[in-house]
């Protein structure tokens, strides 16, 4: 009851059904604000978490009727990671002449784990 009363407009978004349709709103509105990196960080943990969260659900389902609304919440995880590819292509675009850390830590620990400080190997990898 306490949870309720600290949280009405969560509970009254989530009793009117109104959730998800925000939710995709939201992840529309990544593609023409421009996000700070701190928040790209976050959006790519959150990205990886669900879809290690789908997987897992996908796998430990006994029928395929189990997990039933599997189509849809693949469309909209499939929103999110194009949201998240066009908003990190702009940080990138827009502030990566100041350096590496400008468009943030998921995004600059994945760079240096793929090309190894070496740009020949990102150039062959990504050409």
């Amino acid at each position: 009851m306490e949870q309720a009363r600290g949280l009405p407009y969560f509970s009254r978004i989530s009793a009117m059904g109104l959730g998800i349709p925000l939710l995709v709103l939201l992840m529309l509105a990544m593609l023409v604000v421009p996000l700070p990196p701190f928040m790209l960080d976050m959006l790519f943990s959150f990205n990886i978490t669900l879809s290690l969260v789908i997987l897992l659900a996908a796998i430990y389902a006994l029928r395929p009727l189990d997990f039933g609304v599997f189509p849809t919440i693949l469309l909209i995880s499939t929103l999110l990671r194009l949201g998240l590819n066009i908003a990190s292509t702009r940080v990138v675009l827009l502030e990566g002449h100041t350096g590496p850390e400008a468009a943030g830590k998921v995004i600059e620990a994945f760079g240096s784990f793929v090309i190894g400080g070496n740009y020949a190997v990102g150039l062959v990898v990504f050409a």
